[in-house]
């Protein structure tokens, strides 16, 4: 296929400006003009602008949603191409070259003429061509040979056509492009043709995205907090209870609209489809300024309470209805859940809207006391029971919980020689402190929790059969954090509330807080926010955190390339943050008070623990003390 113009044309024009333009294309006559205004080199023979490495990954991520879409259709076509001697291309709103794939040959050609990706092919940058002047026209179009303006593209033909999303903005070019010898006329019918399929595929995809807003919105409904849910036009879709009585039309607004009326965004949270993985909307945090102060959350009814964030997650809803229905009873609760989900606080709460809310609630965690304390700590001693009691006795953790709440934490922990105590009391409700024969009545309810698989224990022998019957009586399930992402910003504004910290999260940095598993659930969120609290004042302190928060990603290793950075980051101790779980800080704890009592001295420190030497030395260096 030849070109309208011929080569004298073109040097005419280019010489002296002169054009019969009534034969011409008037799209393409008012391209050279462009060109030529823009003084714009006729004689470049290549491409004279190719984005670095970085710049072009970080523009083929800003333009995901288009790739994603469009890719595929050019790897349908992919093979067709190459046998014609075609290449396809796909180029962003800019002008940039994001992918290009077909004939081996041709590519190498292409690579003569830097028509490589990263590079940009705009009319500014090597003058008229299908690409750059399709991005200027927003129309399909197809130049051949000496149409093109410059001559590094004389001897190519090249058929593009734009691609808009539902607004009718332009989002990219498709582009098919071969030496001029191998031209049809009917390269610019499939490219238009892909464009339009793409186009639809795009407007499928943003409907359902719009359902799943919906979708989303509705784990907030009835939230009391200043809540709204934009879609990526900052068009509000969705808002929580507090905000529809506030504004009650408030659909359909854009967010701007509601910032004009006095509220105050605090942060803004992606949503993120779970269908495509890709940001459709954010979650938008109101200031409470004025309205109302959210230490107690009421879930849903005002006569249960919950003194924490309870988030939006349906999941820990989920959990906090099981409590609700659980807490005016007397029933033994088992809390099922990792270590550092929180569920002291279910236990709490559980004894908080129950009637003995106003009598004692008593925490013991199992795994944190030595067996051979573990009776006297429960069931308390009496005056002379043993070398080194207390003159007048002790109160066991049994007897100071009378008419109130007990919780055994780490209950998998408890020896096995006291099992048997514990399903006595449960059956018997009465206690005998050690070295009396005087039993006492106790008044308690029972909460237990694990992170062990009790049926697991049972099955090994470890467990009683017939305790883990008596104390699975309800059980209650608090989810893992990574379970409950959605909830991170509401934990990390409620704990920088309750602390009173003044801080505020860049976007990216909340984004890598919601990426990361968090294996320490919500106390090593907490630990993440104390320390972000020291460190989060400049920007290279901040980069120290995003390292570090890339590092806690990666398993542990450092995700930075720059050697002196990472020996930076090594010295201020970022990348070796310890984060103990709630068993390892008790055993710290113990092991510091050990050592105050005996003035430092290891060996009578380790005794007065129950432990070897050689463990408390491991746990010494484990524990940085």
């Amino acid at each position: 296929m030849e070109s309208t113009l011929s080569l004298n044309t073109w040097k005419r024009f280019v010489n002296e400006g002169a054009l019969e333009s009534s034969r011409l294309n008037d799209i393409i006559v008012k391209s050279w003009h462009r060109c030529k205004s823009a003084d714009v080199n006729p004689y470049l023979d290549k491409g004279r602008s190719i984005l670095r490495n970085e710049d072009f990954h970080s523009r083929k991520q800003m333009n995901s949603l288009f790739l994603e879409t469009a890719l595929p259709h050019l790897e349908r076509i992919r093979q067709s191409a190459a046998d014609l001697g075609m290449v396809a291309l796909l180029i962003d709103p800019e002008g940039y070259i994001l992918s290009i794939t077909g004939n081996r040959l041709t590519l190498n050609e292409a690579r003569k003429i830097n028509f490589v990706e990263g590079a940009c092919w705009t009319e500014k940058e090597v003058g008229t061509n299908a690409i750059g002047t399709a991005l200027q026209t927003e129309e399909p179009i197809m130049i051949t040979g000496t149409e093109h303006y410059s001559i590094a593209s004389h001897q190519w033909s090249c058929s593009a056509a734009p691609v808009r999303n539902d607004d009718g903005n332009l989002i990219g070019i498709i582009n098919i492009s071969c030496p001029v010898n191998r031209a049809h006329p009917y390269t610019l019918g499939m490219v238009t043709s892909i464009a339009y399929t793409i186009e639809r595929e795009l407007s499928i995809r943003m409907h359902k995205d719009e359902i799943e807003l919906v979708h989303a919105s509705m784990n907030f409904v009835d939230s009391k907090q200043l809540l709204l849910l934009c879609n990526y036009k900052e068009v509000i879709v969705g808002a929580s209870k507090t905000v529809r009585e506030c504004i009650p039309k408030w659909s359909g607004l854009q967010l701007n609209t509601i910032v004009q009326q006095g509220f105050r965004i605090v942060m803004e949270v992606p949503v993120t489809s779970k269908r495509h993985g890709h940001s459709i909307g954010k979650i938008i945090y109101l200031s409470e300024e004025a309205h109302h102060n959210q230490t107690t959350t009421q879930i849903p009814a005002q006569s249960f309470s919950f003194k924490g964030e309870a988030g939006i997650s349906r999941s820990f809803q989920q959990t906090l209805e099981e409590i609700k229905h659980a807490a005016p009873t007397d029933t033994t609760v088992y809390i099922l859940g990792e270590t550092g989900t929180g569920k002291e606080v279910i236990a709490q709460t559980i004894h908080e809207n129950s009637s003995r809310k106003n009598g004692p609630f008593i925490a013991l965690n199992c795994g944190a006391i030595p067996k051979e304390l573990m009776e006297s700590e429960l069931f308390g001693y009496v005056d002379g029971a043993f070398t080194g009691a207390r003159r007048q006795g002790y109160q066991g953790k049994f007897e100071l919980a009378n008419h109130g709440t007990i919780f055994l934490d780490e209950i998998g922990e408890l020896p096995h020689s006291m099992q048997v105590s514990l399903l006595r009391v449960l059956q018997e409700r009465k206690v005998t402190p050690v070295g009396s024969n005087q039993e006492i009545p106790v008044d308690i309810r029972i909460i237990t929790a694990t992170h062990r698989d009790l049926r697991q224990l049972v099955s090994e022998g470890k467990f009683r059969e017939d305790l883990y019957y008596r104390l699975h009586v309800y059980p209650v399930h608090v989810p893992p954090l990574r379970e409950r992402k959605e909830d991170i910003p509401h934990l990390m504004r409620y704990f920088c509330q309750k602390n009173a910290w003044n801080m505020n999260f860049p976007k990216e940095l909340v984004d890598k807080l919601i990426d990361y598993q968090w294996p320490g659930n919500i106390r090593e969120l907490f630990n993440v926010l104390e320390r972000l609290k020291i460190s989060l004042k400049t920007e290279a302190e901040k980069e120290k955190i995003l390292n570090y928060l890339s590092s806690l990603n990666l398993g542990g290793q450092k995700n930075i390339s720059n050697s002196d950075t990472s020996q930076e980051i090594e010295d201020n101790d970022f990348t070796s943050l310890p984060v103990l779980t709630f068993r390892e800080k008790v055993q710290k704890d113990l092991m510091m008070d050990a050592l105050r009592k005996t003035q430092g001295n290891v060996s009578l420190a380790a005794k007065l623990l129950d432990i070897p030497r050689s463990t408390f030395y491991n746990r010494l260096k484990k524990f940085n003390l």
